[in-house]
């Protein structure tokens, strides 16, 4: 989740949590708990014991996606972990994600794919139409790939799921970040708006697209790419209408899509060309206002499908990302700070991978930290470095890809978009090459 960035103090990075009982007394009596000295210089403050510091082995920041994948991905391999979320309980508003195939291998790791699977329908296909209602492709999915999985998953069914699995108390709610400062012996402090204050040996950053972990680290804020989202979840009661199909309508400047979600709910949304992401707008009558009335000689089943959202559904967001350039952005970790999903690769929804790359990152950390937790604090390090080393050759195409495709769907000149409408989609596109990068193999994470 992304948390709030007012009143941080960054005083340069570098982090360490580890296992502690309530008087500070180690659990586990591995040498690598001590301080380890830095090879290079940062600035960093003494920490002084004190009863009110409480000091913990992995502190994770953030209880979205990422965060609740991580943590449950570590306990399934015996690690435990704090979740640090700054609101009062699950951020469980907004609407749905789609999972493909690679998103689904990550839940099945973690034992929570084939509850989630009871509750959504398999999407069997994909079609492709103008504004005018003609269509210009379609495809089935298994046609492509036998392998394909693809649902629609609503976002705050899958986060209570993945919390639901925890230990009791992991998740720590009301729990907004103020300030981190990295300590002389390698620890990180964090410090709460509320006064707490933890001494974390690994800290793991799950704090969404804002993240000020992120910024402490070094990392540019994300770009605004040039469009903006309406999204919201259509509810039919007595059963929803449309075929197992991921149904997307493309204009010029403007393209619009829906999903079954479940045999009474659909997905939609709406995507347009902004100079500027605008001011932020909560108001739902607007909100709906201005979506029906960017698509109102559309489809008539778009219209409805807004008409048929609940107020608490509906949003508009601006579209961004950040390209993590070689040499130029900062790496994915510092000391044993580290990042995970949007909070180090914020990327475009184009390719419906935002999510599952962030599921992706959470089961490969995991992996890598449970194997240097049992030998040191520099094969920590290492397996941080290595994360990082595995992940950037998947996640720096991905996010390029994924804005590629939105600039090359969101073309507004009529000459390119009867070419796009009339050949390239038509003729020139094929569902197999496109899909490749949902390649992901994950065994199942046992302790």
């Amino acid at each position: 989740m992304a948390m709030a960035t007012s009143h941080m103090h960054l005083n340069s990075p570098l982090p360490r949590p580890s296992l502690y009982n309530s008087q500070g007394k180690g659990f586990l009596q591995r040498p690598w708990f001590r301080a380890q000295p830095r090879t290079k210089p940062i600035r960093s403050v003494i920490i002084k014991a004190s009863a009110d510091v409480r000091k913990e082995d992995i502190v994770i920041v953030g209880a979205g996606i990422a965060g609740l994948a991580t943590a449950l991905s570590l306990h399934r391999l015996g690690i435990g972990s704090v979740v640090l979320e700054q609101a009062e309980s699950l951020r469980t508003s907004g609407t749905s994600l789609t999972l493909f195939k690679n998103g689904w291998r990550v839940l099945d790791s973690i034992g929570v794919a084939d509850s989630l699977r009871g509750q959504f329908l398999e999407i069997e296909g994909m079609a492709v139409n103008s504004e005018d209602g003609r269509e210009l492709r379609s495809f089935i999915f298994k046609d492509e790939d036998q392998t394909q999985e693809v649902r629609a998953v609503e976002r705050r069914i899958l986060l209570e799921t993945l919390a639901n699995e925890l230990p009791p108390d992991t998740v720590r709610f009301s729990s907004k970040l103020a300030t981190i400062n990295s300590s002389e012996n390698g620890e990180t402090l964090l410090e709460l708006t509320d006064g707490t204050r933890l001494l974390a040996k690994i800290v793991i950053g799950c704090d969404g697209i804002r993240s000020p972990i992120a910024k402490w680290m070094g990392f540019s804020e994300p770009k605004y790419v040039g469009h903006c989202a309406f999204r919201g979840l259509g509810f039919y009661p007595d059963g929803q209408p449309f075929a197992a199909n991921v149904n997307y309508i493309y204009g010029r400047g403007l393209r619009a899509g829906y999903v079954p979600v479940s045999p009474t709910k659909v997905y939609w949304f709406i995507c347009y060309n902004s100079p500027s992401a605008g001011p932020k707008i909560t108001d739902p009558v607007l909100l709906r206002k201005q979506a029906k009335e960017l698509v109102k000689n559309w489809p008539e089943e778009l219209i409805r499908l807004i008409d048929l959202s609940p107020d608490e559904t509906i949003s508009k967001t601006p579209l961004v990302d950040r390209w993590l350039w070689p040499g130029l952005s900062p790496p994915a970790s510092a000391g044993k700070v580290v990042l995970v999903g949007d909070a180090w690769h914020p990327m475009t929804p184009n390719l419906g991978q935002g999510a599952c790359c962030a599921l992706e990152d959470s089961v490969i950390l995991t992996r890598k930290l449970a194997d240097a937790i049992k030998s040191g604090p520099a094969s920590v390090e290492a397996a941080l470095r290595s994360y990082e080393e595995e992940r950037w050759p998947r996640v720096f195409p991905l996010t390029i890809r994924a804005n590629l495709v939105g600039s090359l769907l969101q073309w507004d000149n009529q000459l390119v978009c009867s070419v796009r409408n009339n050949i390239v989609i038509p003729k020139l596109v094929r569902l197999g090459p496109v899909l490749e990068h949902t390649n992901f193999e994950c065994e199942p994470l046992k302790a």
